[in-house]
């Protein structure tokens, strides 16, 4: 009996092998990829929000099934606005995500904070009030520890400068008058707009804040300089003093 080469032997093993693969089931999320692109090619707004994640974590990870790590994300942060909200640290705590996922869903945030911000400088803050809202939004609706940020205008009402004045706990930040209306002195500003913002994600103002803006009044009025809103930014919306004749 004549005995096949060792290398033919090889050979139909590996056919035998490649065959076995062909016959056997596909995983599920070969080709999912391209279907979601071309259903996002067709149009974005009717895709859910883990859909929307999933295209973004295409661009970080390469290869396999990213589905539920965008199912992990939402579940962990609970919106799709809190996830790209939230910080490189939060967000390596979920299963998954590594470095270039954090930093991808990090540049997502500054990039919207960004365009919010653009809309906002363009035209005097007080005519375009819905720009600040978005801006306001954008920059806090989801921030963990309570921040406390002013806008400095000038005298057309521009935006000369937004910062954050002071960072503080889940459910305070310290405010000094003296401290805002010095840098307001230092950047030549008219007029504020005081914002901050509640992690609770209820924006109604406390007693705190209202005793808090009305020491920034006081210490104004003698510098003439204005404070023509104090906005509370919370999950639930944005609060206006101005809106509830607190100010």
């Amino acid at each position: 009996m004549t005995r096949a080469p060792a290398r033919e032997v090889q050979d139909v093993a590996q056919a035998d092998l490649w065959a076995q693969r062909e016959s056997a089931p596909r995983p599920h999320h070969l080709g999912h990829r391209e279907r979601l692109r071309e259903r996002a090619r067709a149009g974005l707004d009717p895709l859910p929000d883990y859909e929307l994640l999933e295209l973004i974590l295409f661009r970080s990870i390469p290869r396999g099934d990213v589905k539920p790590l965008a199912k992990a994300l939402l579940a962990r942060f609970g919106s799709l606005a809190a996830v790209f909200a939230a910080s490189p640290e939060a967000l390596r705590t979920v299963p998954g995500v590594g470095e270039a996922v954090a930093l991808d869903l990090t540049l997502v945030q500054e990039a919207s904070l960004r365009i919010a911000r653009e809309a906002a400088r363009k035209r005097p803050v007080i005519s375009s009030w819905s720009a600040l809202l978005a801006y306001v939004r954008t920059a806090l609706a989801h921030e963990p520890r309570e921040q406390f940020r002013v806008l400095f205008l000038d005298k057309k009402n521009q935006l000369i400068a937004d910062e954050v004045m002071n960072r503080g706990t889940v459910d305070h930040a310290p405010v000094y008058p003296r401290e805002v209306m010095r840098r307001a002195l230092e950047l030549s500003a008219s007029a504020l707009i005081l914002v901050h913002n509640h992690p609770s994600g209820d924006p109604s103002p406390s007693s705190a804040d209202v005793d808090m803006t009305r020491q920034i009044v006081e210490a104004g009025r003698s510098l003439r300089i204005v404070i023509h809103d104090h906005l509370v930014v919370g999950a639930g919306g944005v609060a206006s003093f101005k809106a509830l004749g607190l100010l």
